[in-house]
């Protein structure tokens, strides 16, 4: 089994820190946070224009990329900072004083803590869950207030909701936000960390800004907003399915995939059927929005007790998406300039070590295909769209 190099090491530790920051921070402070400052470039274009559809695309194209420009060249100029864990101390004879330098391979302090902090800002668990709890929680005494306390979860009217609409409208947000707000960033960032932190910060920024893009201007009735809805079904596609898998096993039932397929296609989007759907298969419970869609309509609506247990299953599932995030990390091909062989005078050994390394490789990729024939059986059994 080949060693991970200090980039894979890095983005672990990035990943891990950032959801720890989340569970200690739930968000930035709203003032300073890059997802609010981004609303702020994107609010203008929502206007009238004698040709809505092309600024909508033009904005969707350049935007996003600035973004994700920015928090790649942050992070970049962070990794060049000279703080690290093994900063070598070295002569200088001919000035007559000493300076301090960096191996090409020694990782930055900086710009872990910055790509972690991307992560961080691009991602959102905690404060979704925490609403969606209170929202559940005033419901059952308190009906108006948790009807206003909706309004910060799903966009839609909320004043007639009944207590049990109220309740499925507040397990719905949180399992379609577990997709686009926590998992679609993170599957971004966890892909493009093996071959570059900054790559990852910005991959993971981009996605961010898409969605905020179709979150603020995707609906019908901004015609700017046709182009950035689009892409974002487009790029979550991927993730929407992928949050189904968590959140089924995070409850211990595979099964509910199967069951899910049945209802993913009721709502209009393309990608947010498969986690409510799968919520709802795995409460057992009846999930709609009036007047739009009915999953599971022989069920009853929630109760406070599902309710509060769908959302205790979206905060597994998140912990879930974090593991498997690393362990994509762990696995995905390294860099192939940090896989050169250093020249030394432990040549020798190093060729022995490498010759070990060939042999251990050879017997675990004649494992390999056997757990790959198993992995290929287990998702034809259990995801309905392999």
């Amino acid at each position: 089994m080949r060693q991970l190099d200090a980039t894979e090491y890095r983005a672990g530790e990035a990943i891990c820190l950032a959801f720890a920051l989340d569970t200690l921070l739930a968000e930035p402070p709203a003032r300073i946070h890059p997802v609010a400052l981004f609303g702020r470039l994107v609010a203008p274009i929502d206007r009238e224009w004698r040709f809505p559809h092309a600024v909508g695309a033009c904005a969707v194209a350049t935007l996003p990329l600035a973004a994700a420009g920015v928090a790649a060249g942050a992070v970049t100029v962070a990794d060049r900072l000279p703080i690290s864990p093994t900063t070598i101390a070295t002569a200088d004879t001919a000035a007559g004083r000493r300076r301090c330098s960096l191996t090409s391979d020694t990782p930055s302090i900086p710009g872990t803590l910055l790509a972690a902090g991307v992560l961080f800002a691009t991602t959102s668990r905690r404060m979704l869950t925490g609403t969606a709890r209170s929202v559940v929680a005033d419901s059952e005494h308190a009906l108006p207030r948790a009807r206003r306390e909706l309004r910060a979860l799903a966009g839609r009217d909320s004043s007639e909701l009944s207590a049990g609409q109220v309740r499925s409208a507040a397990v719905e947000s949180t399992s379609e936000n577990l997709s686009d707000g926590f998992l679609a960033p993170l599957l971004a960032f966890a892909l493009f960390a093996p071959r570059s932190l900054p790559a990852a910060a910005g991959a993971s920024a981009w996605v961010k800004a898409v969605n905020t893009m179709d979150s603020m201007l995707g609906y019908r009735s901004v015609p700017t907003g046709w182009a950035p809805a689009r892409l974002d079904d487009l790029i979550m596609w991927l993730p929407a399915r992928l949050t189904a898998v968590p959140l089924a096993f995070a409850a211990g039932d595979p099964t509910a995939l199967r069951r899910a397929a049945a209802w993913a296609d009721e709502p209009s989007s393309p990608n947010a059927g498969w986690p409510m759907a799968t919520l709802a298969a795995l409460l057992d419970v009846r999930l709609e929005k009036p007047g739009a869609y009915v999953l599971a309509p022989s069920k009853d609506l929630p109760t406070v007790a599902k309710a509060n247990a769908g959302i205790a299953v979206v905060e597994r599932g998140a912990l879930l998406a974090v593991l498997a995030a690393c362990l994509v990390v762990a696995i995905a091909p390294a860099n192939e300039k940090d896989r050169s062989a250093p020249s030394s005078a432990d040549d020798r050994h190093d060729a022995s070590r490498d010759g070990q390394r060939e042999a251990s490789r050879s017997v675990l990729s004649s494992l390999s295909g056997g757990w790959s024939a198993r992995i290929r059986t287990f998702l034809r059994r259990w995801l309905p769209w392999s």
